[in-house]
């Protein structure tokens, strides 16, 4: 049975007295033993409580206190270190919640431009592992190790763990590490043993691995799918497993293959780096249903901000803004429009999509707010023309950029917009 030291990347063969072996070579517990872990390649991985681990690097201090990245005391929560996880601070929770449940946190606002600066140090350690990197977001990744054995000397488990190690030494971040035959199982094995895990799922043990595991395992199952299986008397995977393929497909639909072949442990996706970015989006899940206009301006215009700050860490801009709201029966709703000109300025996103807000509000109450623009060009096709509706656009536009720069010199709290605070 192969094994691998985490901490000084030595590669051994435990006895098979050795339940728990430590290394040979360092001594370090961080053992990992797979019949398989010299032979997988598909790849995830998953930064641990990335932001809040940017914000601790930079800040020696925090180091075992608990950390909130957020709003003020009306704000919600973004993010949270795992000491604040732990007395159960979770996204998207109101900050006062928070607070009571962690009195003693350190609340912090985002820092966007530092996390994505990190984030492409993160990539470039990847892109130096294989050409094969698919990001889902600042903070985590596919990659596809195929054929790189001959490459680095070492096989794609050696070089993850050297991986995460570079990443902890240089950068001063921690991740885990899914390792499997596809992507949905690498996805899954890289949430079971967080953080500072490195989980393996092999193809000979798949079917038992999935077998009792909940349907909300599978990718894209939310709650409205899941009751909707439940009342079809599906819980487990193991319940899948009864159906064929042709009566989910007339059941559920075009989710009917997703939930056969996943159900199996079957994912024919591709890691692939050259998948262009089709949206950029974010959204928030309330604590409690609303429809308090003020409340979901302040979500809506923070959200657009993010979404402006991924478009400019990006290089684009988007044709089309969407709104999304989800009502308290999970039912979506779903706005659009196009724009005169592609932006990827925060404050056309944020006055169209409260126009569509405007325009939705009445049939709340809402328990999920969301926004993101879409159809993306470069940033040089961005905001060219003016709005001649709006005179005064050019001008918040311009305040923007300046805004922007000043943030970049001075951080991220050196300016903030009043509504931002709502």
């Amino acid at each position: 049975m192969p094994a691998l030291c985490r901490d000084c990347l030595h590669r051994f063969e435990p006895l098979p007295s050795q339940p728990r072996p430590r290394c040979p070579s360092c001594r370090s517990p961080r053992v990992k033993v797979h019949a398989e872990l010299f032979s997988l390649s598909i790849a995830h991985m998953d930064c641990d409580a990335f932001y809040a681990s940017v914000e601790k690097r930079d800040n020696p201090e925090l180091a075992d206190k608990p950390v909130i990245i957020g709003g003020g005391h009306r704000g919600v929560v973004s993010t949270a270190c795992y000491v604040a996880r732990i007395r159960g601070v979770r996204s998207a929770m109101p900050m006062f919640q928070a607070l009571k449940l962690c009195p003693d946190a350190v609340v912090i606002k985002p820092r966007m431009e530092v996390y994505a600066e990190t984030s492409r140090a993160i990539r470039a350690l990847m892109d130096e592992l294989t050409p094969e990197v698919e990001p889902l977001s600042l903070d985590e990744a596919f990659m596809d190790l195929t054929g790189t054995e001959r490459l680095h000397g070492a096989p794609p488990a050696v070089m993850l763990a050297r991986l995460v190690k570079r990443m902890k030494e240089e950068l001063g971040v921690t991740g885990s590490i899914g390792l499997s035959h596809n992507k949905f199982l690498a996805k899954v094995a890289s949430d079971l043993d967080k953080p500072r895990g490195f989980s393996v799922i092999g193809k000979a043990e798949t079917a038992a691995f999935l077998q009792d595991k909940p349907v909300s395992l599978i990718w894209g199952i939310g709650p409205a799918t899941q009751a909707s299986l439940e009342k079809s008397g599906i819980r487990a995977i193991s319940d899948l497993l009864r159906w064929d393929r042709r009566d989910l497909n007339e059941r559920f639909g075009s989710m009917g293959d997703r939930l056969y072949f996943l159900s199996r442990g079957e994912d024919r996706r591709k890691v692939s780096a050259r998948n262009p970015v089709k949206s950029i989006s974010k959204e928030t899940t309330f604590f409690e249903d609303t429809m308090h206009i003020d409340v979901l301006d302040g979500h809506l215009w923070r959200l657009a901000e993010q979404v402006a700050d991924r478009a400019k860490a990006k290089s684009l801009a988007g044709r089309v803004v969407t709104l999304k709201l989800k009502r308290s029966n999970h039912a979506n709703l779903t706005r659009r429009q196009s724009l005169h000109s592609p932006t990827q300025i925060a404050d056309v996103i944020y006055r169209t999509a409260r126009s569509l807000l405007d325009q939705s509000v009445s049939q709340g109450p809402f328990r999920l707010l969301g926004c993101g623009i879409s159809e993306l060009v470069p940033e040089a096709e961005a905001d060219r023309t003016g709005d001649l509706l709006d005179p005064n656009a050019s001008k918040r536009a311009s305040a923007e950029r300046a805004t922007d720069e000043i943030r970049r010199r001075f951080g991220k709290d050196a300016i903030l917009k009043g509504r931002a605070l709502r």
